[in-house]
């Protein structure tokens, strides 16, 4: 009689997908169900929630080629959980879909390690999420992440950037560099360019590569209960212009002075190996500033010092004034 055949034979592993959900029901016991409760904390009069989605895009490949598994699931948090903040409210819950063509448990697991670490940067619970095999989909040793997370805002505190207004002040919040955006074109210049580096060069680019995305959330939070903000944008995908905008009325613009903040040698080495113009620089990557937060100037003082204490080194990087809707970089052409 022929052999029957398995799950296995077509590529899906029912028995290594057992393991992975007990070990992460050891990483993170809440873990298991089909669904995650999540409460809404006490003291909100009229709670309003904020969903988000983001993903790591092609700094999966960075974390690959290095075999490090454990900084990209900080970064799949980072990417949600800073956007969820912008709105003013606190992240609670956080789930996660990761696809591969097969499942590599031991990597599978240092994944997850991150996952949990910036959830608890973040100050959310880990509640579930999807873990699923798609041989003929993703090339061997191929896979992708996918994160969703949930939070709450008092819908009186809402921040839209409505409140944003000329001579309000524009504070910068220090990246840890490319963060997690724009890595095609990083991984093109630095990686497969003209200059293309071997050996431990070639490792040192990489490890400047995949610094894990810094979470702005606790020390936001904390701000915002001390001070009236009236804008915040994450700077991710297009850059400080394409980001501030966001929070920016009709008929104001943002002036940004870069001279003010120190731009990450990663930076500074895509510019020059390029070469790439600055102007392309400021609209694909954040340059070194992570999230802005725009707020009266007679706040200024106290934002600076609630962030610095809580271990922010955060920096007045601009203003708001009257003119063409946009965002102004100081000394960089169109």
């Amino acid at each position: 009689m022929a052999r029957k055949v398995t799950y296995r034979d077509a590529g899906v592993d029912i028995d290594a997908g057992d393991a992975f959900v007990e070990e992460l029901k050891r990483i993170n016991p809440a873990i298991g169900g089909f669904g995650g409760f999540v409460p809404i904390p006490k003291g909100y009069e009229e709670p309003v929630m904020v969903l988000s989605t983001d993903g790591v895009g092609t700094k999966l490949l960075i974390a690959k080629e290095l075999r490090v598994f454990d900084t990209i699931g900080i970064d799949l948090v980072a990417m949600v959980v800073n956007d969820i903040v912008t709105s003013g409210a606190r992240p609670l819950a956080f789930l996660d879909y990761y696809a591969m063509d097969k499942l590599r448990v031991a990597e599978s697991a240092e994944i997850m390690k991150g996952i949990v670490a910036g959830c608890a940067q973040a100050g959310c619970q880990l509640i579930g999420g999807e873990t699923a095999e798609l041989p003929g989909i993703y090339p061997k040793g191929g896979f992708d992440l996918a994160g969703f997370a949930i939070g709450v805002v008092e819908k009186a505190h809402a921040i839209d950037g409505s409140k944003v207004k000329a001579g309000d002040v524009v504070i910068g919040l220090p990246s840890s560099g490319i963060h997690s955006n724009g890595y095609s074109l990083a991984r093109r210049v630095l990686l497969d360019g003209k200059k293309k580096p071997r050996g431990a060069r070639r490792r040192e680019v990489l490890e400047m590569m995949i610094r894990p995305t810094s979470i702005y959330v606790k020390p936001m939070l904390k701000l915002l209960r001390k001070v009236d903000v009236h804008g915040i944008a994450h700077i991710t995908g297009g850059g400080l212009p394409g980001n501030l905008v966001r929070v920016i009325p009709k008929k104001l613009r943002a002036v940004l002075d870069p001279a003010k903040w120190d731009v990450p040698e990663v930076f500074k080495l895509i510019e020059d190996q390029g070469p790439v113009a600055a102007a392309e620089m400021y609209r694909v990557f954040n340059m070194g500033i992570g999230m802005c937060i725009v707020v009266d100037r007679r706040d200024a003082k106290e934002t600076l010092t609630i962030l610095r204490r809580n271990s922010v080194h955060a920096l007045e990087i601009g203003h708001i004034e009257k003119g063409p809707p946009g965002v102004v970089i100081e000394g960089v052409s169109e």
